[in-house]
């Protein structure tokens, strides 16, 4: 018997709309890494993208428990020496709450060019209004 492999125009892709307002950061970007890289899908293979389309609202709005609003820190180097810069959630969650959300889970799909491109479905927007109506997203329960 042979193993079934999808064909890239027979794989269906849908769009999936999650509320992020209470939920926790972790345990939510796990969730829309694995409909990224289409683990739920029925015709999932490792090697190739057959992940859905994933519209996240309320960005801002993501919990987190602990201490990580002071602990955590996110670095960053501009490449010349003494170029490090250090931030703190809060600090990140006060001027783009979006990207607090996309690098949570760009650290959990595959770093190549696979993983690029799944990274590229993911569309994360603070506040309840998204420009992506025209897809009619389902609506994803966590």
């Amino acid at each position: 018997m042979k193993t079934f492999v999808p064909k890239r125009n027979e794989i269906e892709r849908k769009w999936w709309l999650i509320d992020a307002d209470g939920k926790i950061l972790g345990r939510l970007a796990t969730e829309i890494s694995i409909l990224l890289q289409g683990k739920r899908n029925p015709e999932f293979v490792k090697f190739m993208d057959s992940g859905d389309f994933v519209v996240v609202i309320n960005a801002e709005k993501v919990k987190v428990t602990g201490k990580k609003l002071e602990q955590k820190k996110y670095y960053s180097h501009s490449g010349y020496p003494g170029g490090i810069r250090e931030r703190t959630l809060k600090e990140l969650l006060e001027k783009n709450p979006e990207d607090v959300l996309r690098k949570a889970v760009r650290g959990m799909i595959p770093k190549n060019k696979l993983g690029r491109a799944m990274f590229k479905k993911l569309k994360v927007y603070t506040g309840p209004d998204h420009p992506h109506e025209a897809q009619k997203p389902q609506e994803y329960q966590i």
